[in-house]
């Protein structure tokens, strides 16, 4: 469950429609931006016949063992080389609110998988190779082109993934809850809420290494 407070920051984030990322709108400006050398089908159920390479995440973390009964997130996984195999992706919260879905990396051989807030980044050639990102919940995504991110957005910061893994981690811009804007060149625009004041105060991102100016916090 949310606690009340994430509720509400929840709500902040995701509640103006206008504003609001569209995840399967950033899924598939990933796989256009990024052709994966993978394919990949999101199941609603099991395989009736499961296939014998089988994977579950997140792997052997703490606190997160009994992140499977909160439900899966289960796709099934076609890489470039090698046999298929199943990825079932624990969901990271129940609420609708969260974010699902399934997106292209920056580098062909990557598949990223964010089920109900958590995101997850597999390397489909090795599938016991995985990280799950530290940005928990993810409330929203942005798949980046130009400067070849995939951006994720939690109730306090951002944290970007590039060709080579995690490209930076932005400091704290938010009491509760971020709100994605647009982009101009190489900055990335959006809104972090202000306890003292109650309002949403605009930050700008540097999408080369993070560092920002503004923001509520």
């Amino acid at each position: 469950m949310i606690s009340g407070r994430h509720s509400k920051a929840a709500c902040r984030g995701t509640g103006n429609r206008k504003n609001f990322v569209d995840i399967a709108e950033q899924s598939r400006i990933s796989f256009e931006a990024w052709p994966p050398g993978w394919r990949a089908q999101v199941l609603a159920e099991p395989p009736m016949i499961a296939p014998a390479r089988q994977f579950t995440y997140p792997i052997q973390i703490a606190g997160e063992e009994d992140a499977l009964a909160r439900g899966a997130l289960q796709v099934l996984v076609h890489p470039a080389a090698g046999g298929m195999f199943l990825a079932t992706c624990a969901l990271g919260f129940k609420s609708a609110a969260m974010p699902t879905g399934v997106f292209a990396c920056p580098d062909p051989e990557m598949l990223c998988a964010v089920a109900g807030g958590y995101a997850y980044v597999i390397d489909t050639a090795h599938p016991e190779r995985s990280t799950l990102l530290s940005v928990k919940p993810v409330v929203e995504v942005m798949a980046l082109p130009s400067p070849g991110l995939l951006v994720f957005a939690g109730f306090h910061g951002l944290l970007a993934w590039g060709v080579n893994g995690v490209a930076w981690e932005s400091a704290r811009l938010s009491w509760e809850g971020i709100r994605l804007g647009n982009v101009e060149g190489n900055t990335l625009r959006g809104f972090g809420w202000n306890l003292q004041s109650d309002k949403d105060v605009a930050f700008a991102i540097n999408l080369r290494d993070g560092t920002h100016t503004g923001g509520g916090f």
